[in-house]
């Protein structure tokens, strides 16, 4: 299928609108990136380009890899107006998985000497792994408090600083989330779990900042010097989540039936923005997002005591401070021009993440003037990448990036070829101290089943859909 695709730029390829597309499928990488995608993943892109209402082009973030509906790393707009849809696939099963960092007043010299008592520590404290519970046990009622609230229900509750919700998109809460539209069987297994890390490609990382590139940007970002040290989180909606996506799923693919839409993939299942089919979802999907914001936030809060416990000083005093909580499983109803004309768009970012430009009013009052904070985590070993918004994404992507480096390997595959004993051991070569509930996470996880980051990023950059500000490179690293 790479034969049918033609290079625009460097680091912009597209495959024109034939057959049943409606819009042509555009990829952002350079050819190093192409060749490594997927037959699976190109196809799948095709056919996002053929569900109705779809604006402008499907995209292909330079991360694409294989999914359920659309590919990872996957984004497209729909118009209400011109028959536009939302399909679940396109937002994906762990709904509001994303990343958040933390910064700090350490160094890397203060740090390294306790590095191996704090990943303990945050192995111990944060739960991670399949079906994880967590330290909290909620009742029903404080559940539904979360699935309205989100990361403002954890602050409420003491578990973070109040600031912490100026510097989260959507300011940790999307509004109109309805509990009503969510199953008994997702929220009993959102219930006991938040404030848990999770499985797979979920880590906590400490991290240091390698290199400033864009020193302007990057103290307003609150990164001051190299050596500083932050810390990473990703992790998402956790059972809740995929529970609600499951749910739907089902009803979608009815409503696909009932409106007479022709899917090329049946799990391209989908709904008119405005029947019921589709608001439903996207209140339950809601509940969802504001459940994985207040999970990273209560996550960030036991981060901030261990600190505080190793070091014998206040978070406050660490300057442990939130730089941004990006999402990368979400749908958003945003404006954008198509064609030179203002728009309300349903906006799937499926494994990608906002890049909006300065002066967006979306953007946090602290980084209007800068620029959407994009963080790009890498896998464990390489580097990982705060970036920052462009106009160029504006008018070419809908403000949306990559959001990592995206696998080249399956698990499965990866278990084959790798020992988790063999990756602890070459990440202890390189400094890095590896915390894992198993030998099989470590080698699911290898550096080697994901992506070049620096020729990803470098394809983001090539591209103009995100401009690099800050390279770390971690430390140590706590997974699922």
């Amino acid at each position: 299928m790479q034969q049918e695709m033609k290079q625009i730029t460097e680091a912009i390829w597209e495959i024109p609108k034939t057959g049943d597309m409606n819009v042509p499928a555009r990829f952002y990488g350079t050819k190093q990136v192409i060749e490594s995608v997927e037959e699976g993943a190109l196809r799948q892109i095709k056919n996002v380009a053929c569900l109705p209402g779809i604006q402008m082009r499907a995209m292909a973030m330079p991360d694409i890899h294989f999914g359920y509906g659309f590919p990872i790393g996957g984004v497209a707009a729909f118009d209400e107006n011109e028959g536009g849809v939302i399909s679940p696939g396109g937002i994906g099963f762990d709904i509001n998985c994303g990343v958040r960092a933390i910064q700090t007043n350490l160094t890397e010299k203060e740090l390294k000497p306790k590095l191996k008592e704090l990943i303990d520590l945050l192995f111990r404290d944060i739960p991670s792994g399949v079906g994880s519970k967590g330290r909290l046990r909620l009742s029903n009622s404080q559940l539904e408090e979360v699935l309205a609230m989100g990361a403002g229900w954890a602050v409420e509750n003491g578990y973070g600083f109040e600031k912490d919700t100026e510097h989260i998109e959507e300011n940790g809460c999307m509004e109109g989330a309805d509990t009503e539209k969510c199953s008994q069987k997702a929220m009993g297994r959102g219930l006991p779990q938040l404030g848990t890390l999770g499985s797979g490609n979920h880590f906590l990382e400490i991290q240091r900042v390698e290199e400033i590139i864009d020193q302007k940007t990057a103290q307003v970002f609150g990164f001051t010097e190299e050596g500083q040290v932050a810390v990473m989180v990703h992790c998402g909606s956790r059972g809740f989540g995929h529970q609600v996506a499951s749910d739907y799923l089902d009803a979608m693919e009815s409503a696909a039936s009932k409106y007479d839409i022709k899917l090329p993939d049946r799990q391209l299942a989908c709904a008119p923005i405005h029947s019921d089919e589709a608001q439903d979802y996207f209140s339950a999907m809601k509940c969802a997002v504001n459940y994985a914001f207040c999970n990273r936030e209560i996550i960030t809060h036991w981060i901030r005591e261990v600190f505080e416990r190793v070091f014998e000083r206040s978070a406050e005093d660490l300057e442990m401070n939130l730089t941004y909580d990006v999402a990368h499983n979400i749908t958003k109803i945003e404006e954008h021009k198509v064609d030179g004309k203002t728009k309300k768009l349903q906006v799937h970012r499926k494994g990608a993440t906002r890049a909006f430009a300065a002066g967006k009013k979306e953007i946090p009052q602290a980084y209007r003037k800068t620029g959407h904070p994009v963080i790009i985590p890498g896998d464990m070993g390489t580097a990982s990448y705060i970036l920052v918004g462009t106009e160029t994404a504006m008018q070419e992507t809908f403000g949306s990036t990559c959001h990592g480096a995206g696998r080249i390997m399956s698990r499965h595959a990866a278990k084959q070829k790798f020992s988790g004993f063999d990756v602890r051991e070459k990440l202890a070569s390189k400094g890095q101290y590896v915390r894992a509930m198993s030998p099989a996470v470590l080698a699911e996880e290898a550096p080697e089943v994901y992506k070049d980051i620096d020729e990803v990023v470098k394809s983001v950059e090539l591209a103009g859909i995100a401009r690099k500000v800050v390279k770390l490179k971690p430390m140590g690293v706590a997974k699922g």
